[in-house]
Order: C-alpha cells, then structure tokens, then sequence
C-alpha cells in the first residue's frame, strides 16, 4: 500500500494509502480532497475551531427542531442527530485529514519512502505540525541520500588501494616483484592507512565524541610550527593570540595546506595569513592553482567530492575527507569556513572566536 503523490501538490491524495493502479481508490481520495472542504483552516487555534464546531452542530440541531416542530418526536430526533453529524462530518475534516496524512506518510517513511508529504494550508497547531513533519521528512530524506552517497564513496575509496595491493601480492606469490612495485605497494598501503583515520576522525567529529582541548596561544609561532613541513608564507602579528584545540587546529591548517599544494602549480606560492577582525580571528589559506567556480566553492566541504584540478577538487591521492574534516573543526569551535574570491588562485577563510 502506498500514497499517490500528487506533482502539483507535494502530498499523498487526500491523505489516504490507495493501492498503486486501483483507480476507484485513487477517484475516492481525489474526490474526498477536492469535494469536502476544509472551511476552518484560516482559524489559527484548534481550541477556536472546536467551539465552532460544537456551536455549528448545535445550531444544525436547533435549525431542524425549529422548523420539524411539528413531525413527529423521534424523526425529529433522528433528523436532528444525521444533520448534526454532517455538519461535524464537514467541519472536522480539514482538522483531523492532516493528522490520517501524516499516519499514511509516516508508515511510507518506515517502508523507505521519504517522497510522501503532507497538505499544510491549516494555520492551527496541527498545521504547524504538518510544516513540521514536511520539513522532517525533506531532511530525512536528504540524510538518506548522503548515508547511501556515503556508503558509495567509502566503497569505491577502500576497493581502489584493496585492488592495487591485491596485483601486488598476486605478482609476489608469482616470483615477479621489484622494488617499484613494492613502493605502489606501499603508497597504497599509506593512502588506505590516511583513508581508515580520516573516516574515523570524521566519524567522532560529526558524533560529538571529540572534546576539545581548548588553550590560549600565539597565533604566529603556530602558523610557523604547522607550515614547517612545506615551503607556504605566514604571515601574522606578533601579539595575535588564539584560543583553541591546538592539535585540532593544526588538524584544520594542514589539510587546507594540503589541498592548496595539490591544486597549485609546482613552483606556486601558498600563503598562510592570520588577522583580528571583529570579535573573531581570520585565517586564510591562498594558493596559485586554477581556483574554485563559484558554484563549487560550497560543494568542496562535502565528504568525497572530487573532481580534476580545472574545478579545485580533490586532486589524484586525496581522500576527499580533508576539507570536510576542516570543516567539522572550525564548526566545533563555533566558527565559519568558506571558499572566497581569489585572482589568481583560491583562498579559504575560516574564522575562530576571538
């Protein structure tokens, strides 16, 4: 049993589960939708709403012993009660349809289908309510395509290094080998190592399960201790200090080092700056390479975007973790990260509290 959506309006057909290709069930429900109306729905208080209701059915009632005073007692009665509850009938439907949509949407959701959602024209608690099971199934359903995206890519990231050790010791058992096949092996070897940490950062990071460390220090000494490694300029005050993870922090420079040494050019400059700016302390991280389009500079945050140099991607050896961790970071400690304009190269910003 499914809900048939409706391409012009977002939700199951009138809030019932019909059986997919049984058009008596589709006619009924988009006979019951179109039909029976919701005249309640700009009244913005269910309580209001349900005094007009029982104010209306009593009415109804009265209206039919008014003008049946002179029938018979019991078919007045009876009169009396079948227009009463027609009357209920009509006026409750647009309070209680939503709530039978969001059981229908909600046993689709447990079967997997994130598609279904709910008629939300009601201006009462039940249809914030409504808002708010269609933002939550929207969510769902985005958290359910990064988790299969995720699976995909992790899949393809481990089968990759696997599939290159895998030659390598078939040639082994076979008495072929030398020692620049031995090396492949080895790169593979460390770039699955990279992968395995880097998926359990990521990890503890979006699970919350990695405390920071947070302590004072100057600003530039650090720049210079995590830029060691690599030939990138620093250049920050003397007097700047900085309050953070330390380790975490360097966690963050080096990945965006790293990304800025595989997208620029061999002999390019890569520039590590450090400034006050407001209530916050701004790094940055410039590079020579191609740069970043526009359209791209949001999507580079996410886990395992890749793609050539021509768009700033993860270049050939990268996880496509780094940036995505760097990102994790600076959120952690209450910060922003983005890609911003550069002529030439690329530059990231990411910003601390002061």
């Amino acid at each position: 049993m499914t809900g048939r959506q409706r391409p012009d309006t977002g939700y199951t057909t009138g809030g019932f589960p019909v059986v997919r290709g049984s058009r008596v069930g589709e006619w009924a429900a988009e006979w019951l939708r179109r039909v029976v109306p919701r005249p309640l729905d700009p009244v913005h208080s269910i309580k209001m709403k349900i005094g007009i209701l029982v104010a209306a059915s009593i009415w109804a009632a009265a209206m039919v012993f008014y003008f049946g005073v002179r029938w018979p007692m019991r078919y007045t009665l009876f009169s009396a009660l079948v227009v009463a509850l027609g009357v209920t009938q009509v006026i409750a439907h647009g309070m209680t349809s939503p709530l039978r949509q969001m059981t229908a949407a909600a046993r689709a959701m447990a079967r997997g289908d994130y598609g279904q959602r709910v008629r939300a024209t009601s201006r009462d608690e039940v249809g914030e309510l409504a808002r708010a099971f269609n933002q939550m199934a929207t969510d769902l359903a985005a958290a359910d395509r990064q988790r299969r995206e995720f699976i995909a890519n992790v899949s393809h990231e481990l089968r990759t290094p696997i599939t290159a050790l895998q030659g390598v010791l078939e040639n082994v058992v076979d008495g072929v080998s030398d020692p620049s096949t031995l090396q492949a092996a080895l790169a593979q070897t460390e770039r699955l190592g990279r992968l395995v940490t880097e998926l359990l950062d990521l990890s503890r990071l979006e699970a919350g399960a990695a405390p920071l460390n947070r302590v004072s220090f100057p600003a530039k000494p650090f720049l210079v201790e995590a830029t060691a490694l690599s030939a990138a300029v620093v250049d920050a005050p003397d007097d700047l200090m900085v309050t953070a993870d330390r380790e975490r922090l360097h966690q963050v420079v080096a990945n965006l080092l790293a990304n800025a040494y595989q997208h620029g050019p061999a002999d390019g400059r890569v520039t590590v700056a450090a400034r006050r700016a407001g209530g916050t302390v701004l790094f940055e991280v410039t590079d020579e390479g191609p740069g970043i389009p526009v359209d791209q500079r949001e999507r580079v945050f996410e886990r395992f975007i890749r793609g050539d140099r021509a768009i700033g991607a993860v270049a050939d050896g990268g996880t496509g973790l780094g940036l995505a961790i760097a990102r994790w970071v600076v959120q952690l400690h209450g910060g922003t990260i983005a890609v911003v304009g550069s002529d030439p190269g690329c530059r990231i910003q990411f910003t601390l509290p002061a």
